[in-house]
């Protein structure tokens, strides 16, 4: 009772409308209004238009090309120095080791971890518009890297005799091996940042709605499995093949399953007790994240405290443990790309293309959005292709931003580009100066690295109990993501993912929400009927509404679920009226026949009684005969016999949520029209958009039998033309 007055007080208290209109129906509408004139250009007059350039022009696409000169000059040095300094320095520390990790993942040596560790975060400094992601290797692209480079450069093509026991030998194959892969992977850089400078000059920035979250967060699952699988040798100390394509996680496994008896256990010593260091420092930065000043940087601690045990104990020599090796000293020497491998590796340069950008550009507008300014998808798109084209000259493999580099940049008090340029200055230090000293690291560190980086996506896991609360078809598209991707393989299971949530969209389309709509009395607000106890429907009028376009793909099932919900079926009704009429005919026929007969026996009658006094009863009364078994039905019985009615006169169609109507969908649309015009049914459209109502217009919608009267400006409008019909209706069948 107490709900119920403050439920009235409120709506006192809240201010109302009242608005005298005419009942608005597009034909009046139109006639009322007056279309802003436009004068059409000519094509020529639009490439004029666009290939004009003033200085204000020149100068807008300079600096959207470049954007580091609209923020530098107006850089606050004061408040933002020292937070860039600290912010670089801490994501520097990361970098180092991810960098020399996930060479591994790209099947190079480590050392061109460093390179792609430097040359793309330092231009992207000049062309990106995000000023908080962290540009560099990251462990998913890494990982569709390896792949194409081993497939493409498989350990059988050179390998030596399997019988040979010289060093030397084998020593040659193994850099043979490794020089054919960096050009694989050099090439897949150069082709990927071509394709990605391509997208961006044509505008193709929207591309990346196209990998939604559960999609994205399956893909990045299964790689995550991709990725841990494939470090499990490295973890262990075995020497095995590495797959790639199909099935290459299951055959992984198997591999490192079948010789895990060959398990070296100073290698998984130091790898688990790594592992364990950077899971506790991993904690601790999360536990006391408001209290430290900046993450305790365990990865480059366990780098440290790994090299300087492996070279204390000499665990290459003493225990067989597999290190880094060889770490040259400076840079390299520009050299082009091996172009000749481009059609081998084009589609996975496409999908290493679009994974590589949307990565970025999700995780720059969530930090866009959280620091209050705008990124530009399309300028992304070109500075992620300058810095995979042009680093690719310089032998660094295909980039991204990377999550856990991103976040500690923004933690950490980065505010511009200048923390990116700063880490990737003290990469250059550590190429130039001191990379040497990182040769007696073993590889189990390194994998121990990637296996812990990876806690935060093999957490995605818990995604599936989330979209099994909320919504089905996000899971389904997460699992198929997910087992494409982990059993096809990252290239072809992201094209089968990608497929897949296109037709869970069509999906939608072809079985959207169908509802019956009723008044909130005494409003002009209109909703489901089913939904609430409050709304009502009005007499003889339904109100239908289906929350999708109408086109191809539904138009059917829209006129079935049409019949469905208002339970007039223009059809039956038809066939019932024929098949009444049919037998009203046959009901007739036998009783003109009947009467036949009755007028032949009396004739008879009359000729042999001619002189008898005939009964009264068989004269016939007013030409009809008394003892007739057929009598004539009154004009409401006979009307309700021959042509059965629907209780619906008027079915109103709620346009509201139509984005777009093809030619399938205009040619049902009227069809439904003229079928319950057949019955006495008056069929009306509502709340039909400006953009659908040109399409109607452009598919020759509109005629003589279906005009522009036919659509009204709201529902309410609609309502109440049915009405003002219908009484209409009645008064002329009473005047009648």
């Amino acid at each position: 009772m107490e709900d119920a007055q403050e439920q009235e007080e409120c709506l006192e208290q809240t201010p109302g409308y009242c608005v005298q209109r005419p009942i608005y129906n597009q034909e009046l509408l139109q006639g009322q209004l007056h279309r802003r004139q436009r004068t059409p250009r000519t094509l020529a007059q639009k490439i004029a238009h666009s290939c004009r350039c003033s200085s204000k022009k020149a100068k807008s696409h300079l600096y959207s090309f470049l954007p580091i000169l609209k923020w530098l000059p107006h850089y606050p040095v004061k408040q933002y120095l020292l937070g860039d300094i600290i912010s670089g320095v801490s994501t520097a520390v990361m970098q180092l080791p991810q960098g020399l990790a996930y060479a591994l993942l790209a099947a190079v040596p480590p050392v061109f971890g460093l390179y792609s560790s430097f040359y793309p975060v330092f231009l992207y400094t000049f062309f990106g518009t995000s000023k908080h992601i962290s540009i560099g290797t990251f462990a998913v692209v890494s990982m569709m890297v390896g792949s194409v480079a081993v497939r493409e450069v498989p350990d059988e093509m050179i390998c030596p005799d399997s019988n040979t026991t010289n060093i030397t030998d084998i020593l040659e194959f193994y850099n043979a091996r490794d020089a054919r892969r960096v050009q694989v992977a050099v090439a897949l850089a150069f082709l990927t940042g071509l394709i990605q400078l391509c997208l961006g000059f044509l505008r193709f920035g929207f591309l990346s709605i196209y990998l939604t979250e559960p999609l994205v967060r399956g893909f990045t699952t299964a790689a995550a499995v991709h990725v841990f699988t494939s470090q499990l040798k490295y973890l262990l100390g075995i020497k095995t093949s590495r797959y790639s394509g199909p099935l290459s996680a299951v055959y992984s496994l198997v591999a490192v399953f079948s010789n895990i008896t060959t398990t070296n256990i100073a290698t998984l010593t130091v790898g688990l007790s790594c592992i364990v260091l950077l899971l506790i420092g991993k904690e601790i930065n999360f536990r006391f994240q408001k209290k430290l000043p900046v993450p305790i940087p365990m990865e480059i601690i366990v780098v440290i405290i790994g090299t300087g045990v492996s070279a204390g104990m000499n665990l290459h020599e003493s225990y067989k443990v597999n290190v880094v090796g060889n770490i040259p000293q400076g840079l390299r020497a520009p050299a082009v790309p091996d172009i000749h491998l481009i059609p081998a590796i084009f589609v996975d340069a496409v999908a290493i293309a679009v994974v590589g950008f949307s990565m970025a550009v999700s995780m720059a507008k969530i930090f866009a959005l959280k620091h209050g300014y705008t990124i530009d998808g399309n300028q992304e798109l070109i500075a992620l292709g300058i810095c995979n084209s042009v680093g690719s000259f310089f032998q660094t493999f295909a980039i991204t931003c990377s999550m856990s580099r991103s976040l500690v940049q923004e933690s950490t008090g980065g505010k511009t580009q200048i923390a990116g340029a700063l880490s990737a200055v003290m990469v250059l230090l550590v190429i130039v100066a001191i990379g040497y000293l990182f040769e007696p690291l073993p590889q189990t560190v390194l994998a121990a690295i990637v296996m812990v980086n990876l806690k935060g996506m093999l957490k995605q896991f818990g995604d599936v109990m989330h979209f099994w609360r909320t919504s089905k078809i996000e899971l389904a598209i997460w699992v198929a993501a997910f087992v494409a991707s982990l059993f096809l393989g990252l290239d072809y299971g992201l094209l089968t993912a990608v497929a897949f949530a296109m037709i869970t969209v069509i999906y939608r389309t072809q079985r959207p929400e169908y509802r019956i709509l009723g008044q909130i009395p005494n409003t002009d607000i209109y909703c489901d009927v089913e939904e609430y106890e409050e709304v009502k429907e009005y007499p003889g009028i339904k109100i239908f509404q289906a929350n999708t376009s109408l086109y191809f793909a539904n138009s059917e099932s829209y006129a079935r679920a049409l019949i469905k919900k208002t339970g007039v079926d223009p059809g039956a009704l038809l066939k019932a009226r024929r098949k009444a009429q049919k037998r009203h005919a046959r009901e007739i026929k036998a009783a003109n026949k009947h009467r036949k007969k009755a007028v032949l026996k009396l004739t008879n009658d009359v000729e042999a009684n001619v002189k008898h006094e005939i009964a009264s009863d068989d004269l016939p009364v007013n030409g009809k005969f008394a003892d007739s078994s057929v009598q004539d039905m009154s004009p409401d019985e006979h009307e309700h016999f021959v042509e059965p009615k629907s209780n619906i006169h008027s079915l109103i169609l709620d346009f509201t949520p139509v984005n777009f109507v093809d030619s399938v969908g205009a040619k049902a649309l009227k069809s439904i029209i003229k079928e319950y015009k057949e019955v006495d049914v008056y069929v009306c459209i509502a709340s039909c958009s400006g953009p659908v109502m040109k399409e109607l217009t452009r598919l020759n919608f509109f005629d003589q039998s279906v005009t522009r009267e036919l659509l009204f400006h709201s529902i309410h409008d609609a309502v109440l033309a049915c009405q003002v019909k219908d009484g209409s209706a009645a008064q002329a069948g009473s005047d009648l």
